[in-house]
Parts: C-alpha cells; structure tokens; sequence
C-alpha cells in the first residue's frame, strides 16, 4: 500500500460521496485445535448509504455473472455476509444453511478500549484498541489519518480504520491487504441480498439455531430423499459412490463429526450446541 496514493483516494472518497472497497485476508481455523490456518479474502464496501461485508470469491464470480447474464455463482462459504447502514451497529445477516439462504438482524454494540500503544505497518502509525465480542477477546490496531470508522466484519465504531485485528488465541486474524476506489456503488443484489435470485426468508436468531439443529440431525435428508425417488442406482455424496440407503447413515454420522469439529464460528458465543 502507497501512503500518499491511498490518501488521495480516501480524499476523493470523501469528497465525491463514492464507493470505497477494502480488501482484507482473513487466517482462520476451521477446528480451533488445528496448528494450522487457512486464507479467504474479503470485501468490506463503503458505500455512501451503507456497507457491506463479503467474501471475494462472491465478487469474482459476479463479475462473470453479469457478463453472462446469469445467477450462476458459487455461494458455500464459511461466512456470513453483512449489510449494515452507514453509522450504524445493526446489522442484517445473511447465513446458507442447507443450500437454503436465511436473513436475520442483529444489533451488535462494540465497546472499545484505547490504548495508547503504536505499532508501524510500511509508513502507517497504527494505534491499539481492544474489546470483548462474540466470546473472544480482540485487539484491533487502527489508523486515526484514515477518518473511517469501520473495520472487518461487525468491527467498527474505532476513531479510524482498522488495518489488523486479532482474537486473543489467533483463531481469526484480519489483514488490510488493499484499497481501491470505485465509481459508483457496486450492485450486490445476485450475491448478497438474493441467493441465485430468490431473496432469502427472515428469520430470528432463534429460528436460525433450529434450523442448524435441523440440518445436523440429518445433514444427508435432501439427498437421501432424491435417491429415493429416482432410485438410479448409485449416486456420488462427499466422493462416497452410494448405492443404497443405507450407505446414507454412514455418510450422516461422518458429516456430523466434522460439523463438531469445524464449530468454531467468529462470534464463539453463538456456535450451535450440536
């Protein structure tokens, strides 16, 4: 990241009222006793009204959607998607359960304490604040030059941007990687606020715990059902060639053990009880 050039578009932004897109990589554990990480890149879009918060493979494949035309996208990650209005710590979720998109809001307050410990990252002076959220205990490390109060996912409400923030046992850690300023707003409607262009249904959170529930207790229901009815004799499920039914409770057990496994979510307090 060039300084100077970063703060002439952080100034055009300002000015102009546009977009303003900042890429971020997120090192996570899947299994919090896991040595190792994996990588994902994501979107948090300033947009003049509101934000969001995405994953990039989301605007990748949107951009060859609208070339063809079609809905056609991958949407199976590990995340939620956010919208937010600007200014503002409700948010609106978006959550696949079951190759099914549901939408619920949450109001997620997040009360910082400053510190007045800096650190440098290239020609950046960043400042240290922490929190408690979600169950896990955050350090995030902003930059006050950058007057924009937002950050990775529900992370905001600090006096500036947030380049780096990490849990306390480095299950999830946030890294600004890149900036850029766009024309107008960029239109999210075929990955966010729709799901292969069917809006998601509303739901509480508590209706969202049930539905997780309901698809652990028989994560294999929609597939055992196809086979029953087209009963072709063999069928591919998580690369297992299955030929009867019975092979399903198999499968199920094994899909439920990597569920407990993998059941280590951003916001640790509201991880299922499987």
């Amino acid at each position: 990241m060039k300084r100077i050039l970063l703060l002439m578009i952080l100034m055009s932004f300002f000015v102009n009222a546009q977009t303003h897109r900042f890429i971020y990589e997120l090192q996570f554990k899947r299994d919090s006793t896991s040595e190792t990480k994996e990588k994902v890149n994501f979107v948090l879009d300033i947009n003049p009204k509101d934000v969001k918060f995405y994953e990039f493979n989301y605007l990748e494949s949107d951009s060859i959607n609208k070339v063809k035309g079609t809905y056609d996208h991958q949407y199976g990650g590990d995340f939620i998607t956010l919208k937010r209005e600007r200014n503002s710590f409700k948010n609106q979720n978006y959550e696949l359960i079951n190759f099914d998109m549901f939408s619920y809001p949450t109001e997620d307050q997040i009360n910082w304490q400053l510190s007045d410990e800096t650190k440098k990252m290239g020609d950046y002076t960043l400042q240290k604040a922490t929190t408690k959220f979600g169950g896990r205990n955050w350090t995030a490390w902003f930059n006050k030059e950058i007057n924009i109060s937002e950050g990775p996912y529900k992370f905001r409400g600090l006096p500036g941007l947030i380049f780096q923030l990490e849990d306390s046992k480095s299950n999830f850690i946030f890294t600004l990687v890149k900036s850029k300023k766009l024309k107008e707003t960029y239109d999210t409607l075929g990955f966010v606020e729709t799901f292969y262009g069917r809006k998601p249904l509303q739901i509480s959170e508590k209706m969202r715990i049930k539905k997780k529930k309901e698809f652990y207790n028989d994560p294999l229901a929609s597939m055992r059902n196809n086979f029953k009815e087209n009963m072709q004799g063999q069928m591919f499920v998580m690369g297992t060639k299955i030929t009867n039914i019975e092979q399903f409770n198999e499968l199920s057990k094994k899909l439920q053990e990597m569920l407990r496994k993998i059941n280590n979510p951003i916001e640790l307090d509201k991880a299922v009880k499987y």
